[in-house]
């Protein structure tokens, strides 16, 4: 079986993805504690920030692309509504997978537990944005 997939939802999600960042990490919100706890400045925030944002598209992408496909198969498999289909599958995709590993990389790079906490939360926010995207845009057929 393979996955019915709306990539219009994707491209938004995606796109959703990028803003949230913007948001999140901005000065005035959580960005000017990221900066300290990662050890950036100003010149290092420049440096290599063009392949930083290109990369995160790109993953942005790919984890929007199989979020709507996971949810298309937990909807087929479940029912239901797709729109919660969604939700629960990012919510459950994003602690078994994102929350867990950055908690068990973090604690290995002795990361402050605030900056793990930052993007973990930041994580969750990005895939409950993205969820809903694709929750209420769902492919034909769904």
């Amino acid at each position: 079986m393979v996955p019915a997939i709306n990539y219009w939802a994707v491209i938004i999600a995606t796109a959703s993805s990028m803003a949230v960042g913007a948001v999140w990490y901005a000065r005035g919100v959580f960005g000017r504690y990221w900066i300290k706890a990662t050890g950036h400045d100003e010149e290092s925030m420049q440096k290599g920030a063009a392949v930083a944002l290109i990369t995160t598209v790109v993953v942005s992408f790919i984890t929007a692309w199989v979020l709507a496909g996971a949810t298309d198969i937990a909807f087929r498999f479940y029912g239901g509504s797709f729109f919660w289909s969604a939700l629960l599958t990012g919510v459950v995709l994003w602690a078994g997978f994102t929350a867990a590993r950055m908690i068990t990389h973090d604690a290995f790079d002795r990361r402050p537990s605030g900056l793990t906490i930052l993007n973990i939360a930041h994580e969750l926010v990005t895939i409950v944005v993205m969820a809903i995207i694709i929750g209420v845009w769902p492919p034909a057929g769904a």
